[in-house]
């Protein structure tokens, strides 16, 4: 790098055998091929075979191995063996989760593509960063992501963000004449203002960061919220199992049992308490629902916004290109002297202008022939050709005015190839308004200016009516700002330009070019509202969530979308009247009425959200460019465009809209309430038959013996991971239900165990499970045996036979849990029982897998279930319909209360 920076322009061309107008592309093709595609090496990631032995040696895992070697200390290998089973099959299910989540997450973001801009052929174009090669010449603008190293051989005013790089978030000057360094940019680094072009030397691996990006193996992500919530609570049910079966073993041995025995029955409490199960069901729902979230136009960078999305209170949303298409199309075009219509609907292609309903010649008019020819050459965007469409590269609006000059006559290549820029004064957010210098034929320069009415009028002295210049007095101040009003009023975004005839000496600075310019007219540009946003709007509404949308436009402007989406645009607060301190700006966006903010710059957005925080809310906040990346980093939820948004704001966001539709937002939302609904559903169904298995153990314990245990610890291990996982799985996988967008967000202090499932999951669904499987015991001995209370209950063979009902009933009931853990407080009837086809073949699944642990001589054996005749079948399916029954009332109650 030292030796190409060291050399003049012309000198570090040669060096990569380029020249200033770009490769061909048949020299590009063969270094493509030579030099492979420009991407970084991928970090090396521990093997298949250490990830799956992680998944063996977790907090869980090791407590279950502990317990398989104790029990074969103990004599019982069977049990052992089986535990170790229990703990591979697990592990390997998670292993199997975390490769498919890992799978998906690339695919996912090969749904975002990134583009670099580069001269081809000697015309812009615009292709994937990986096909990149050495000498191509790259168009370097603001927002750009600078995607391989390249020295600078044009530059206007250009500052790059290198914090990836130093760690220091100000960004530095880069200029072509600059030395070391300062003459070259580098891959993985932003433009955060000005333009040039550079050409490239290094790619990929040969880059300065292919160099270190071998180092983020070994960067190890922090857990997130949702992860430390129920790890927390996990490690609590864990010890409160580990003490239990202390207690218990203490107790068996107080009362006179055998140490085996005891050691037997404090293990199963152990194992009967841990849900061995509950990380990969939760893996599996999280990633169930990003990918729902993504084929709905939603990409989830972070599982933990899947959480953080059901809790959301504010939305905060950009206008242009969320609520509205971004497709835009200049409609308008005001001038001193006239006022002309533009025909053509989108990036279509063709159209006219005209006066009156009228064909206009604007070759025949001075003053709009240079608005044309401003529209045209004040702009980094370029329009291209595809399939009859006009296309923008670029900013949309940038490509309007464009396609509008095109109407008008103007073509944008000859205009450059006669008036050649030779400086850019870019647009920044607090001039709102961009200037370029164009150099003409006979020395002279003229300067053309665009950027919001208010920010060119700062700058305006004279006006042009025709071919003449003269000073701008006050009434034409007025019958500017009127106009503009009038354009704003229809929902028209509102561009002004203005020019000025410059000497031969080039200014030092925007200051010196941009004063006294020449007003030439006004531009509309229609964005047309997405249909699908007022439905969006009014659903936010139902669900508690605020809107409020934050425009940079004019306020009518702001105000006619925010009326055609169906917020209330009564008070449009301005940027500039926002408080400067800090609590009376909280007061402010505090209040419900403001919904409305226009001319807001970037900056002002992170005030915003933190704002809102201060006042309880969870924010969402929308953003494209380079500035609102603070804000979008600052906020609950940072959300960027996927199509028009930079690679700044998409790094920094949680969440990617693919086509920019605020509707997108709410369907995140929707399913971020889903996927918390989820976890809590399988955590109550999980817990419910945590009670079921413990009670034998308890039955046994207090009756000191007299009560057979009717349960055995592998049996246990059979409801945990054989019979109850994939129903679990399955109500991980449930869809939003009806209505779940129809109540307010959750509060973020309400954690998943809350004494709601804990009430439901041990104080109702669990008793009843529990009750309900112990009586098969008595009646199961009455029905084969003939058995009458006082008697002493079967022993051997006829034992297993009750057994086996037991353990049927708690399955059998677990089948008819999975249904009403579905809902609550809804009627299974009211969401349809064969909704979730999932759950059908899971409970199907489940049917079978019951059958052969009580008829497969191999496992029916190792298990100790003895065979379940007919007449016994009966207690035992009637069990799924009483649980079923007793959980209805109590949602009937419930919902009855709440009415």
């Amino acid at each position: 790098m030292d030796g190409i920076a060291a050399l003049a322009i012309d000198e570090a061309l040669a060096s990569c055998d380029s020249r200033r107008e770009g490769l061909n592309s048949d020299e590009a093709a063969a270094r493509l091929l030579a030099d492979g595609p420009n991407v970084l090496p991928a970090p090396r990631q521990p093997g298949a075979l250490r990830r799956f032995v992680a998944q063996l040696t977790h907090f869980f895992a090791v407590m279950l191995w502990v317990a398989a070697a104790l029990a074969v200390v103990a004599g019982l290998p069977v049990l052992g063996v089986a535990i170790a089973v229990v703990v591979v099959v697990n592990g390997a299910f998670s292993f199997a989760q975390e490769e498919r989540a890992t799978t998906a997450a690339a695919s996912l973001r090969e749904l975002v593509p990134t583009t670099s801009v580069a001269l081809r052929d000697g015309s812009r174009v615009s292709l994937p960063v990986t096909e990149l090669v050495r000498g191509d010449v790259v168009v370097l603008q603001e927002g750009s992501r600078i995607a391989a190293d390249a020295r600078l051989i044009e530059s206007d005013g250009l500052l790059v963000d290198e914090s990836t790089l130093s760690g220091e978030s100000r960004p530095v000057s880069r200029s072509a004449t600059g030395s070391g360094d300062e003459g070259c940019v580098f891959a993985g680094t932003y433009v955060s203002s000005g333009s040039g072009r550079a050409v490239v030397f290094a790619t990929g691996s040969r880059s300065r960061i292919g160099g270190i990006a071998t180092l983020t193996g070994s960067v190890v992500r922090r857990p997130t919220p949702l992860r430390q919530d129920l790890n927390q609570a996990v490690r609590a049910i864990a010890a409160i199992a580990v003490a239990c079966g202390a207690v218990f073993f203490v107790a068996t041995i107080a009362i006179g049992t055998d140490p085996q025995d005891g050691f037997l029955f404090s293990l199963g409490v152990i194992v009967a308490l841990v849900p061995e199960g509950l990380m990969p069901t939760l893996t599996l729902s999280l990633a169930m629902s990003a990918t729902r979230m993504a084929k709905a136009g939603a990409l989830v960078r972070h599982l933990e916004a899947v959480e953080t999305l059901g809790a959301t209170t504010v939305i905060c949303s950009d206008k242009t290109g969320t609520m509205t298409t971004n497709q835009m199309t200049a409609r308008r075009v005001w001038t001193p002297s006239r006022s002309v219509s533009a025909t053509g609907s989108g990036w279509a292609g063709g159209g006219t202008l005209l006066e009156a309903d009228r064909p206009l010649d604007p070759a025949s008019l001075d003053e709009l022939q240079d608005l044309l020819r401003a529209a045209a050459l004040c702009g980094n965007a370029h329009v291209e050709r595809r399939d009859g469409r006009w296309l923008p590269v670029g900013d949309p609006t940038e490509g309007a005015l464009q396609l509008l000059a095109h109407k008008g006559g103007v073509d944008r290549e000859e205009a450059e190839r006669r008036t050649p820029r030779i400086r850019e004064y870019p647009f920044g957010s607090v001039r709102r308004r961009m200037t370029t210098l164009h150099r003409r034929p006979d020395g002279s320069s003229v300067a053309y200016t665009k950027g919001s009415p208010e920010a060119v009028l700062e700058v305006t002295g004279r006006i042009r009516r025709g071919a003449d210049d003269a000073p701008l007095g006050a009434a034409d101040r007025d019958a500017i700002t009127t106009a503009a009003d009038e354009l704003a009023r229809l929902g028209l975004r509102v561009m002004a330009v203005a020019m000025r005839e410059v000497g031969p000496v080039v200014p030092p600075s925007a200051a010196d070019v941009e004063r006294d310019l020449g007003f030439l007219g006004l531009v509309g540009l229609e964005d047309p509202v997405r249909p699908e946003v007022a439905p969006a709007v009014d659903a936010c509404r139902r669900a508690g969530i605020r809107v409020v949308m934050i425009s940079g436009d004019h306020p009518e402007t702001a105000r006619t979308v925010a009326d055609a989406v169906g917020l209330r645009a009564g008070e449009v607060v301005l940027g500039a009247d926002l408080p400067e301190d800090d609590d009376e700006l909280r007061r402010l966006i505090a209040d419900p009425a403001v919904e409305v903010l226009a001319r807001v710059a970037p900056e002002q957005k992170l005030r915003i959200a933190r704002a809102l925080q201060a006042g309880g809310s969870i924010v969402a906040m929308t953003g494209d460019g380079v500035n609102d990346a603070p804000a979008l980093r600052q906020a609950d939820i940072g959300v960027a465009m996927g199509a028009s948004g930079t690679d700044v704001a998409r790094e920094a966001a949680d969440l990617i809209l693919l086509d920019d539709s605020f509707a997108h937002i709410v369907d995140a939302v929707e399913e971020g309430r889903a996927a918390f609904d989820n976890i809590r559903r399988f955590l109550t169904y999980h817990l419910t038959d945590n009670v079921a298995e413990l009670t034998p153990f308890v039955v046994w314990a207090l009756s000191a013996g007299r009560i057979p245990l009717m349960i055995s610890v592998l049996q246990v291990l059979a409801l945990d991971i054989g019979t109850d996982l994939l129903p679990a799985l399955a109500l991980g996988a449930e869809r939003p239900e009806a209505g779940v967008m129809d109540r307010p967000p959750r509060r973020r202090n309400e954690h998943l165990l809350s004494h709601h499932v804990l009430a439901r999951a041990f104080g109702f669904l669990g008793p009843i499970e529990a009750v309900l499987s112990m009586a098969m015991v008595p009646i199961g001995a009455a029905i084969a045996y003939g058995w009458r209370p006082g008697s002493s209950l079967p022993a051997g063979s006829d034992l297993e036979v009750l057994s086996a009902m037991v353990f049927a009933a708690i399955v059998c009931m677990q089948m008819a849990n999975a249904f009403a853990c579905r809902s609550d407080p809804a009627s299974l009837r009211s969401i349809g029982p064969l909704a979730n086809r999932l759950l059908l073949a899971a409970v199907g699944a489940e049917l079978l897998l019951l059958l052969g642990f009580l008829y497969l001589p191999g496992l029916s054996g190792v298990l100790g279930n003895g065979p379940i005749t007919a007449e016994l079948w009966i207690p035992v399916a009637v069990t799924p319909f009483l649980l079923l029954a007793a959980e209805e009332g109590r949602k009937a109650w419930v919902r009855r209360r709440a009415t």
